[in-house]
């Protein structure tokens, strides 16, 4: 299916960022953030054990090589990721450990920090300093401030040049200066930022019976509704989770009628139209074109809630639409170019087309992330920052590390077939492959190297093929904004956005704007003007930098 140039939701307005916890991915996958499930800081360190570092050394006979790094004494890493280490990990690391101490004579453990824990536990290991040497670093996850308390080990071009050959000479220079706090640079940031659009996804089944064949808007999609209502009457048109959902659909419509959004990173509503030029701060919940564009969306949802159109308790929902919709317990499903994928083969595994509708703005583009979104850091303390610097050359750019930290185990969670498609081994399925492909929180690799997946439906293959040709710079992308000045007004801007944001999002309201007063008061007491001085403060000397 081609993508659509019509207008779809960002990357989320920012007063609904604020309630996602600072995830962009978006993973967000995004992805986040950027979808791995919520994990617990219990999770053991991954590692393998190596010979004695000590014997190592003394029996080595051989004089190093001036022009090379000494690596004559084995050395252990430690390192840091983000997410839930996945069941077939230990294996994993048993075999890049192998490759470790035969390339750079080096051991790798692994530890995660969950989820719900970022928050607390990220700037903590790193105030500790102790035992860690590799840290997972990103824009919307505290690098700005954790670089300006010392957290990370500065990395210079000299540095880059001896201990990362192969990946300095494929980074573009401007991902450098992208990364750059104060004029040092402190991150590794990712070669290839991720290539993704915010989606969601619709049942053709469904579309059919409401008489629809091409959806461009959340608008449009009543008919759908309706349908569900009357013929399905398991399935619930907007299940939405209370993690990453709450709200998606609002977002959609509110951006049915407002600019493509930049969004402060700590959310807060204070927002910029992506690609303004001038780079002109709004208040979304006092100004336009933000605030008639929400209470648009507002009363949209207000009605679909009063129809049943939406799950009635969707804070205590823990399961994603995107793990539902396949169930037949949802209408629709919320995700990103990224993590889609698994529920369009999984749907179509059960006999389910699937439809897919991309975020792209009025103009056609949807926002590209920086360089800076995924990457990774040296911690401030580290004993080893060249050999972590070593290693993580070969991770990021050598082909066989990136297949086997993305992929796994070759012939038990993952196969190639002969068109160089990825493909499971015979007798692994989805639900029982111990390692799967973005589970295990190495996001800066280099993606050049990513495999087209066999089991894609076609429909996602030219989603996923067309991505690149969509996506656009901000006027603002690589803006790293420093809360250290406004952290009480952002603690008490979460609070209010939660209990006054989220009914708002849901439908949940009595009447639209008695509700945007009350929230916007609130705020107000809250402290967002202060907030909104200090973005403009910090905006205002980026984009005279970027000018320079």
């Amino acid at each position: 299916m081609k993508v659509s140039k019509k207008k779809l939701f960002p990357v989320f307005t920012s007063l609904l960022i604020l309630i996602m916890i600072l995830s962009a991915c978006s993973k967000s996958n995004s992805t986040d953030t950027t979808s791995a499930p919520n994990a617990s800081t219990d999770t053991p360190a991954v590692s393998t054990p190596g010979p004695d570092a000590a014997e190592t050394a003394a029996t080595s006979t051989t004089a190093p090589d001036a022009s090379k790094p000494d690596n004559s004494q084995e050395v252990k890493l430690v390192s840091y990721v983000l997410g839930d280490a996945p069941k077939g990990m230990p294996e994993v690391v048993a075999a890049l450990n192998v490759k470790l101490k035969k390339d750079i004579n080096a051991t790798l453990e692994i530890n995660y920090i969950g989820w719900g824990d970022v928050a607390s536990k990220y700037p903590l290991i790193l105030a500790a300093g102790d035992n860690v040497d590799i840290v997972y670093a990103a824009d919307w996850n505290m690098y700005g401030q954790q670089a300006l308390k010392g957290a990370f080990y500065e990395v210079t071009p000299d540095l880059l040049k001896q201990f990362m050959p192969h990946y300095n000479a494929k980074q573009d220079p401007a991902a450098y200066k992208s990364a750059q706090v104060e004029g040092k640079q402190y991150m590794i940031p990712t070669l290839t930022p991720d290539r993704k659009l915010d989606v969601m996804i619709l049942r053709k089944d469904v579309m059919a019976k409401a008489g629809l064949t091409n959806i461009t808007e959340m608008s449009q999609l009543e008919p759908y509704f309706a349908e569900i209502k009357k013929s399905y009457p398991d399935m619930i048109p907007l299940n939405l989770d209370s993690t990453y959902e709450i709200g998606a659909p609002f977002g959609w419509l509110a951006n049915e009628k407002m600019p493509f959004t930049w969004s402060l990173e700590t959310g807060l509503g204070v927002a910029s139209p992506w690609s303004d030029p001038s780079g002109k701060v709004y208040n979304m919940v006092t100004e336009d074109p933000y605030l008639s564009s929400m209470k648009y969306a507002a009363s949209k949802m207000k009605e679909w809630y009063a129809a049943g159109y939406v799950n009635k308790n969707p804070y205590a929902n823990k399961t994603r639409s995107k793990e539902n919709i396949c169930e037949g317990k949802s209408g629709v499903a919320f995700g990103n170019t990224i993590d889609i994928a698994s529920t369009m083969t999984a749907c179509k595994a059960k006999g389910i087309d699937t439809y897919i509708v991309s975020n792209l703005s009025p103009e056609g583009f949807g926002g590209a992330n920086n360089w800076t979104n995924n990457g990774v850091a040296i911690a401030a303390h580290s004993k080893n920052p060249e050999r972590a610097m070593q290693a993580l050359d070969l991770i990021i750019e050598d082909e066989s590390y990136v297949d086997l930290i993305y992929y796994g185990i070759e012939g038990k969670n993952y196969a190639v077939t002969a068109d160089n498609k990825l493909k499971l081994p015979d007798g692994v399925t989805a639900e029982t492959n111990t390692y799967p492909p973005d589970a295990a929180g190495f996001w800066f690799v280099d993606k050049n190297y990513f495999k087209v997946d066999a089991s894609w439906t076609d429909d996602y293959v030219a989603h996923y093929n067309g991505v690149k040709d969509f996506l656009k710079p901000g006027t603002y992308l690589g803006f790293n904004f420093n809360i250290d000045q406004v952290k009480s007004e952002i603690a008490n801007m979460k609070t209010v956005a939660t209990q006054y944001g989220n009914p708002i999002y849901v439908g949940q309201i009595k009447d639209v704007d008695s509700a945007f007063k009350t929230l916007a008061d609130k705020l107000k007491s809250a402290g967002i003007d202060k907030v909104k001085a200090e973005y403009e403060t910090q905006a205002a000397a980026f984009l005279a930098n970027k000018a320079k």
